[in-house]
């Protein structure tokens, strides 16, 4: 028994549904298109971090500024025990540099404006610079 769609010789050619129902399936019939079910792989590339440079905050050496006025911005400004302080302050005295910390840029440029702006405050001449590490 045969169904009137299954006609070998219909105008649509072999096994295929009349016209109109094609165009019933939203126009996708034969023309290749994917239907409205189609699915794909959505991948989500991992992006790659990378760690931000580090930057060596250096106070330098001068004859005028006072030893201890350098123990309490090492105290302040990068927040050091008041031995690690004395230890820094006696390294830039006895060899001219000394190192108070390594930072990313932001916070190293911020530490050197703040040594800067309260040596300037209090009139004394020390020096405090950064450098990629």
């Amino acid at each position: 028994m045969r169904l009137p769609d299954q006609t070998t010789s219909a105008p649509n050619g072999p096994g295929q549904p009349p016209k109109a129902a094609r165009e019933d399936r939203g126009g996708q019939g034969d023309n290749g298109g994917g239907s409205k079910f189609d699915t794909g792989t959505i991948t989500r590339t991992k992006p790659k971090t990378q760690r931000p440079n580090l930057y060596r905050v250096l106070l330098l050496n001068d004859d005028y500024t006072p030893m201890e006025f350098v123990v309490l911005v090492l105290q302040d400004v990068f927040n050091k025990t008041r031995e690690d302080a004395m230890q820094v302050m006696l390294h830039v005295h006895n060899k001219g540099v000394g190192e108070c910390g390594v930072y990313p840029y932001e916070v190293a440029e911020t530490k050197v404006t703040r040594v800067m702006d309260t040596a300037r405050k209090n009139q004394h001449p020390l020096q405090c610079v950064m450098e990629k590490q």
